[in-house]
């Protein structure tokens, strides 16, 4: 038997696409009436979209028409399918919190079309057979496009590199420890030559372990008042000022993952202004709560890293205005209640993200920070794809691109439910809240896989 695995450059054009489906999808769709975003053409002008075998054409014939779905979106944004660079779906190892199935319908839910996976699953990502499980997964389950990134340290132990070209050629689109930062800077180092070797984004989350030893939340007067073990800024920027000390050094394409500190953007804005090839992420979470926000204990509040003082969320906000942070991502982090129900200081960190994160980010980017809407777009579709280069065309509406795409309205106000959710676990601080910004429609390849609260026919298996 060959078991030799494709290289990452011999994969098919559009990798790890949806689940086929027994009723194939309309070869034709046509959208009307929408408030057409597209920040890759800075579109934002009302009119028409149209798609034909999965792909954007700029006009169908009358024919064409007449045999067409046609969607009159009524007003309704019409952008490209939201795009998330770092979740975690927890499969294989961990089905209890989470599965590709679940994950990626809650996905389609929040309007993405493209999901990212975070590698530390059980066992982790640090080698090509479990890269290969988790591809036949997301071939076999998921109802949207999802990509797996591989492992920077075998077990993800900070170690010994894992067999960084085994993991491109198995067809991951990054590596990354995310969850265990790596603290050796000679190891992190040797992984950055190896991901500069491959053409792979090194995805790091900034901690530095010797200043974060039983730490709950950010360290100041709230976790001084609430008798909380507290977490400083420089944990997080001693490793970004590493990071970017490493990329100047190898070359390397580093990306700094859920940022949370004021001096840590300053670090990424210098380095940027310098040429150096770092990016970074911020999260709808940290952007929109502080730790004020832990006053009652409850531990959907925790996360890694922990929110911080009001001073680094607008730090954050400035950031993503000025163009120093290049993406939202949610670090979906689903977790089972009996896990989260716990003492504060043994639940585990982390919240989820998917169905949430464009009512968020439009909350406080756009109503709150005034950022016009295409801005606010443009981090969740065109810049992410960008900064890990995914398909060609994603993040686009462009004629001959993939037809990813996201209807929303952008005023409407609804109420999220955890309960009513598709992720396998509740873990989310806006359980009962009202949220303003609705997905109504996500279409991924030219097909409706969610429509009005419910995953539809078009997607493939159901759960």
């Amino acid at each position: 038997m060959n078991t030799t695995t494709p290289s990452r450059s011999a994969l098919p054009p559009h990798p790890a696409s949806p689940a086929s489906s027994t009723s194939p999808a309309p070869s034709l769709l046509w959208i009307a009436n929408a408030r057409i975003i597209d920040p890759a053409a800075q579109r934002d002008a009302a009119g028409e979209i149209f798609v034909k075998d999965g792909c954007f054409v700029d006009s169908l014939s009358a024919a064409d028409k007449a045999a067409a779905r046609k969607i009159d979106a009524g007003g309704l944004v019409a952008c490209p399918g939201l795009i998330d660079i770092q979740v975690h779906l927890r499969e294989p190892g961990q089905l209890h919190k989470e599965t590709i199935g679940t994950g990626s319908r809650a996905a389609a839910a929040g309007g993405f079309t493209s999901v990212v996976c975070m590698a530390n699953t059980t066992p982790p990502g640090d080698n090509p057979a479990t890269i290969q499980l988790i591809h036949d997964a997301i071939k076999r389950d998921s109802v949207i496009r999802v990509y797996p990134t591989g492992c920077i340290t075998v077990g993800m132990k900070g170690e010994t590199l894992a067999p960084i070209g085994s993991l491109a050629r198995a067809g991951v689109v990054a590596i990354t420890d995310d969850g265990d930062c790596v603290q050796s800077n000679e190891i992190m180092r040797r992984a950055c030559e190896y991901a500069k070797m491959f053409d792979l984004p090194l995805l790091d989350h900034c901690q530095d372990h010797a200043l974060t030893a039983g730490a709950v939340m950010n360290e100041g007067e709230v976790s001084t008042r609430l008798g909380l073990r507290g977490w400083p800024n420089a944990a997080e920027d001693i490793i970004v000022a590493r990071n970017i000390i490493l990329s100047l050094y190898t070359g390397a394409h580093v990306h700094m993952q859920h940022l949370t500190s004021a001096y840590s953007v300053e670090l990424l804005r210098a380095a940027k202004a310098r040429g150096i090839r770092v990016t970074g992420e911020a999260t709808p979470h940290h952007i929109a709560l502080t730790d004020e926000a832990l006053g009652g204990y409850n531990t959907n509040f925790k996360m890694n890293p922990p929110l911080r003082t009001e001073a680094d969320r607008q730090a954050l906000i400035a950031g993503l205005k000025d163009g120093t942070i290049d993406a939202i991502a949610t670090d979906h982090a689903p977790h089972a209640n009996y896990e989260k129900d716990r003492e504060f200081d043994h639940a585990p960190f982390g919240i989820l993200g998917l169905e949430t994160s464009l009512p968020i980010t439009l909350s406080v980017l756009h109503r709150e920070a005034g950022m016009p809407l295409l801005e606010v777009i443009d981090l969740m579709t065109r810049r992410p794809a960008g900064v890990l280069k995914l398909h060609d065309g994603a993040g686009t509406l462009a004629a001959g691109a993939p037809a990813d795409i996201c209807l929303f309205a952008p005023d409407e106000k609804w109420r999220y439910e955890t309960a009513r959710g598709f992720s396998k676990s509740q873990n989310s601080p806006w359980d009962g809240q009202e949220l303003t910004g609705r997905v109504h429609t996500t279409i991924c390849a030219g097909k409706v896989v969610y429509d009005q609260g419910r995953i539809t026919a078009d997607a493939g298996r159901s759960e």
